[in-house]
This record gives structure tokens, sequence and C-alpha cells, in this order.
């Protein structure tokens, strides 16, 4: 589904990227890992067909698979930061999340920043933006919802596919039942398209 950030959100936290200038690539993002198995099958996949992506790892997670962690960095992607434990920032303290953020990027060691649940509020956008730059997207595939098939989920993605788009996906357990149908056919429909799959270089 195409995710178009209202203009009131855009203007309360300007310094949150939510598309890339680009004419011919699209940025494929995996949340939440990485995840042994469902990791594994993401990478194996995107070296198929020759793509790239950024992998927004929990800091928890990349401490107990730690190997993990260096297959997507061996692979050619980009890591970046989705906090230590997925906290939901929302409904915490300032310090509490910008703590639990800075402390995920032990293990991630990046400048990109993507926050749980794709919320944040103004206030931890400005404080973060001093050191991360906070990635959004603008394409929600959707591939965790168990209400969601994998049919509608490669839908939610292709019908808005486009240069520039920064496309939300999970290497999750939950999220392995459609992801393992629809990203082969994303990477097609894109190649299709003209448009290449690259990782996140700001």
């Amino acid at each position: 589904m195409r995710f178009i950030a209202p203009k009131f959100m855009r203007r309360l936290a300007p310094s949150v990227i939510w598309e890339i200038d680009s004419r011919d690539s699209v940025f494929l993002t995996f949340d939440d890992g990485p995840t042994p198995g469902v990791t594994e099958w993401v990478l194996h996949t995107l070296e198929r067909y020759s793509a790239k992506a950024t992998f927004f790892c929990l800091g928890k997670n990349i401490e107990q698979h730690p190997y993990l962690y260096d297959m997507i960095i061996a692979a050619g992607h980009k890591v970046g930061n989705h906090t230590y434990s997925h906290l939901r920032g929302w409904s915490m303290s300032l310090g509490a999340y910008v703590e639990d953020v800075d402390f995920g990027n032990q293990f991630t060691h990046s400048d990109l920043f993507r926050p749980p649940y794709g919320l944040i509020t103004p206030t931890q956008a400005r404080v973060l933006s001093e050191r991360y730059n906070i990635i959004m997207f603008d394409i929600l595939s959707q591939d965790y919802s168990p209400v969601v098939s994998p049919r509608q989920c490669l839908n939610n993605v292709i019908r808005h596919l486009h240069p520039g788009a920064i496309v939300s996906m999970h290497d999750s357990r939950k999220s392995a039942r459609n992801l393992s149908y629809a990203l082969p056919l994303i990477l097609e429909k894109a190649g299709q398209m003209g448009l290449k799959c690259l990782s996140i270089e700001i």
C-alpha cells in the first residue's frame, strides 16, 4: 500500500526521509531482523537478482545472532539502526527512547535510523536527527499482517512501485509466509520496469 505521509507530519518532522530522489532505482528495506532462517533466505534471494537492500536491525537480535549481521555486511548491504528492543516511542519519555536508540547503535554502527512501527514524535525526530538520518518509507508491504494474503502483500508493493520509492518489508518469522511469495516477484517486477534495487546511501 502507498503510505503518503500527511503534510502536517512532514512539517512537524522535516528531517525525516520518506522517499529518495532517483530516476532509476528503488530502495527495499527489511525491519526487525536479523532472524535465523528468514534473513539468510532474504540474502540469497537478493543475490539471485543482483539486488541490494537496507536492513534496519534490532540491537538485541544482532546480539543474539551476530553471524547474521556479518552475513548482511559481507553481502554488501546497508545496515540501519531500529533501536535495541523495538520500543513504541510515542508512549515513553524522550530520554528513555533515545537511550534505547543509542544502545541499539552500539551494534549497528549506522548513520541510518528507522523508528519501530514507523512512529516518531517531532521532538524525538529533532533530537535524533542530530546524529542519524531518519528513514521512513512510502510503500508498506504489510507482510507482517496475518490478515494480508501473499497476493495482497505483493500487490501492496507492485501497484505503487516507482523510482525513488522506499519499500518497507520485514525479515521476521511472522512475515516469512508473505515475504517468501512476494519478494521474488517484487524483484522481477522492478527489473521489468528498469529499476535497480539499491541500498540507501546518504
